[in-house]
């Protein structure tokens, strides 16, 4: 891998940053509590999108392999009708990126209408621009609209609203100077006035499964659907630390039944 190429993955990702930063204000408050300076390592990076050809997983992640990333492995997630990949870069300290996308065909039509007009909205040269991954939504939709997908996927909803952006970036805890454990930055980021998601427990995972990890309640903005301007969850912060498998490296996968937890942090309720 040049040089060149692990720049402009950074510079990519420092975009990316920029962009959820503009949403999610919570999130350079916690980097700096929990940072000292260089020691934080983002472990991941969570993408959003549909099974549609003209932004499906694979639309996003061109970008990413353009830039020497990898598919590594691919998740289930039956009750909430999605399917997900990771993708890893060779150089380890460049953040993981998990992409999911909603299985549109797998809910009423109603939801499909709303969910086909909002991706024919979409430019199709704006996807194959790797500033699609920082652009948000290309389309309108009422608060209805947004009601409607909400009532059966918060998925879907979250996407209207958001579009292309990080639903959430990952400190690598492994990573941290004054932290060793998930419990002691936890315990933190409470003190210093953030919410966690409780779905499942603070903690998804353990060491049996080589991964634990947690997430703050997204942070709430503002966002101007065509009938009103709603104050509605937008992005989040999570946290994780990964396990030694027995040849010494960490484990660079993910938990699907911890991710499903995880999800939830962008839920109103």
């Amino acid at each position: 891998m040049t040089q060149q190429n692990t720049s402009a993955v950074k510079e990519l990702f420092n975009h990316i940053w920029n962009n959820y930063l503009e949403v999610t204000p919570s999130a350079l408050k916690i980097h700096d509590l929990l940072s000292t300076g260089d020691d934080l390592i983002n472990d991941h990076v969570a993408y959003r999108t549909f099974n549609m050809a003209k932004v499906n997983m694979n639309k996003l992640a061109d970008h990413l392999i353009a830039l020497g990333y990898k598919e590594c492995g691919e998740y289930h997630f039956e009750a909430k009708k999605l399917y997900a990949k990771h993708y890893e870069h060779s150089d380890s300290t460049l953040p993981k990126v998990f992409i999911s996308e909603l299985l549109v065909e797998k809910f009423p039509q109603a939801i499909q209408d709303i969910i086909a007009k909002m991706v024919d909205a979409v430019d199709a040269n704006a996807t194959n621009k790797s500033s699609f991954l920082y652009s948000g939504t290309h389309w309108q939709v009422s608060y209805d609209d947004y009601q409607t997908l909400l009532a059966e996927s918060e998925y879907a909803a979250w996407m209207a609203a958001w579009g292309y952006r990080a639903n959430h970036f990952t400190v690598s805890i492994n990573h941290l100077e004054n932290f060793d454990d998930i419990e002691s930055v936890n315990t933190a980021v409470k003190n210093g006035g953030f919410s966690l998601n409780t779905s499942g427990g603070e903690i998804k995972g353990d060491k049996t499964v080589m991964l634990e990890q947690s997430s703050t309640i997204a942070d709430k903005a503002e966002v101007a659907f065509t009938d009103q301007t709603v104050l509605i969850p937008s992005c989040f912060y999570e946290f994780a630390k990964r396990y030694p498998l027995a040849n010494g490296k960490l484990y660079t996968g993910f938990v699907a039944a911890s991710a499903d937890k995880i999800f939830e942090s962008t839920n109103a309720s």
